[in-house]
């Protein structure tokens, strides 16, 4: 039959735009959470740089905190799963330790960068509302969480002391990185600072050696070196 159409084709075309406008909702969202703050933004902010009605938005979702909750969850799972990269199947040397943290805050500066909206509201864009801060909150709880699992997980490998505090160097690892990325993202930074310009790969081992061997960046046998060369 000719001039009716396909009405599955109709209805997956349909189902398609529907998806396109709730993910387009979302992005617009999070940009204004960011940039304005969670309270100060509106739903006809939102719905006025989407170019479309109020309806729409209420076809999507069921409130400004529903649309805020969704968003940052799914930020909170992608966060999570580039974080669990780092739980190890097998045990490995120092240096092993030190090149797969490269490659997981890699990933992790990565998402930062090209999720900079998402950041800068996990960071400074909750505002006063109870239950969004909350999910923020969670949001960073978690983050500590998955490199507590990394840490007991090295423990059990024999990678990493017995005795030590995997949550507070859990704590200590995840204000490290979250300083950095908010630092490097956001400043405030030194005028003649090149942290801008660095790339998530060269923050990413530059983190990495601080989070293993301090201020000097060396393995133990080389400090030992340096300060023997010092005392001569």
């Amino acid at each position: 039959m000719q001039g009716r159409g396909n009405p599955i084709s109709r209805e997956e075309t349909n189902t398609k735009k529907s998806e396109e406008r709730r993910s387009e909702l979302l992005g617009i969202a999070l940009e204004l959470f960011a940039k304005f703050g969670y309270h100060n933004t509106k739903i006809s902010d939102i719905v006025k740089q989407a170019g479309v009605a109020q309806g729409t938005f209420y076809w999507h979702f069921k409130s400004k905190e529903a649309i805020a909750l969704e968003i940052i969850a799914s930020g909170r799972a992608e966060i999570a799963k580039v974080i669990g990269q780092g739980y190890r199947s097998h045990s490995g040397t120092v240096e092993d330790m030190v090149t797969a943290s490269e490659l997981l805050l890699t990933s992790l500066f990565r998402f930062a960068g090209s999720n900079r909206y998402f950041m800068e509201l996990l960071y400074a864009g909750a505002g006063n509302d109870e239950v969004i801060r909350s999910a923020v909150n969670e949001t960073r709880n978690e983050m500590e969480r998955a490199f507590r699992r990394n840490i007991e997980r090295a423990v059990e490998l024999q990678m990493l002391p017995a005795n030590i505090d995997s949550s507070l160097r859990a704590m200590l690892l995840v204000s490290l990185i979250e300083g950095v990325i908010s630092r490097w993202l956001f400043g405030p930074r030194e005028t003649e600072s090149e942290l801008s310009r660095k790339t998530a790969e060269e923050l990413a081992a530059e983190t990495a050696r601080f989070e293993f061997f301090g201020l000097l960046g060396t393995t133990k046998n080389t400090a030992n070196e340096v300060k023997k060369g010092s005392s001569k």
